[in-house]
């Protein structure tokens, strides 16, 4: 539980409402997916309950010592006044199966004995809920807006969320927000180096293009080549492919059953790519550009939604990356 890097000025926003003395009992943290939310969310958590039991021992800040008992007893899953919601695996006995598609209102009236009794520990407890867009609908939103239109004495709800205006109005409005932004690309390598030392500088380039500012995001492209699918679309856009030889090799490689990741993270970074593109275009150049992109954004959709053959859809998806090309070489 550290403190994800960037996005000091929410760390800041956070450690003075604390020391206000009036900390306000729900926080909305927002903003894009993979930027820290989480990360921070359990950090701070960590900190205020630490802080609740030792109030005197805690140097200045939001981190708290390896030592701390607080931090034993969360890793342990054994906290008494800490508490998670996220999406469960679908079969409890493959932990690191597939997750369901919701947090579901069971697991959210489960905290209600927990609300029943005072702290155990502290005059304080944590509620947090990664990613509250996940609550399902409208049943597990409505059990928890109870509690946070009544909350609890002495309960702090820390709810991530990538996608805030999806959630009902009246969750919003009981909650101070927190905005995350993206990191910049220095911030992108220092936390890519972090985790993956053995990366080199070629590969960081391309994780960090793909990433667009999200270090989760790029993490989960590591491994995948992005740095070769950058090379063929760099290659398609400035000759057009005339005879469309690299991308019926793409489409090919990409549209095996054993490339399923790689075919994945080719969906999500064309857009992306195209997007790069159109940032050094003017007139006709970026109106093409631009419809590019757009066709590229739905496909990606319409690939996925209804599991569309995988070697047509990379192929059809290079063509909108040849567009790119002068009109003379297409």
């Amino acid at each position: 539980m550290t403190l994800p890097l960037g996005n000091e000025a929410a760390l800041r926003a956070f450690r003075a409402a604390m020391d206000s003395g009036a900390l306000h009992h729900a926080w909305l943290l927002t903003g894009p997916q993979g930027v820290g939310k989480g990360a921070f969310a359990r950090a701070v958590g960590l900190r205020l309950l630490a802080e609740a039991v030792t109030p005197d021992s805690l140097d200045p800040g939001l981190e708290v010592p390896s030592t701390h008992p607080a931090r034993a007893l969360i890793a342990a899953g054994s906290h008494p006044d800490y508490r998670e919601l996220c999406r469960l695996p679908k079969d409890a006995d493959k932990p690191e199966g597939e997750l369901a598609r919701s947090i579901t209102i069971a697991q959210v009236r489960a905290l209600q004995p927990l609300f029943a009794t005072k702290p155990s520990l502290s005059p304080r407890r944590v509620v947090l809920i990664d990613a509250i867009d996940d609550l399902e609908q409208p049943g597990a939103s409505n059990a928890l807006l109870k509690n946070l239109e009544e909350p609890p004495a002495g309960t702090i709800f820390l709810l991530v969320s990538h996608a805030p205006g999806r959630l009902l109005p009246t969750i919003r409005s009981r909650c101070r927000r927190l905005r995350f932004d993206r990191l910049d690309d220095d911030q992108m390598r220092t936390v890519l180096r972090d985790v993956l030392p053995e990366a080199d500088a070629t590969e960081l380039a391309a994780l960090i293009r793909a990433g667009d500012g999200s270090p989760g995001r790029a993490l989960g492209y590591a491994g995948l080549g992005m740095a070769q699918l950058d090379d063929v679309m760099t290659a398609i856009a400035r000759t057009g492919d005339p005879g469309n030889g690299q991308r019926a090799a793409l489409a090919k490689t990409l549209g095996a059953k054993a490339a399923q990741a790689r075919y994945e993270a080719f969906l999500d970074r064309v857009p992306g790519f195209i997007a790069e593109q159109a940032s050094e275009r003017t007139g006709p150049a970026l109106a093409a550009a631009l419809d590019a992109y757009d066709g590229a954004r739905a496909l990606a959709v319409s690939a996925r939604a209804l599991s569309l053959d995988a070697q047509a859809t990379v192929y059809e998806m290079a063509g909108l990356v040849a567009r790119l090309a002068s009109p003379r070489l297409q």
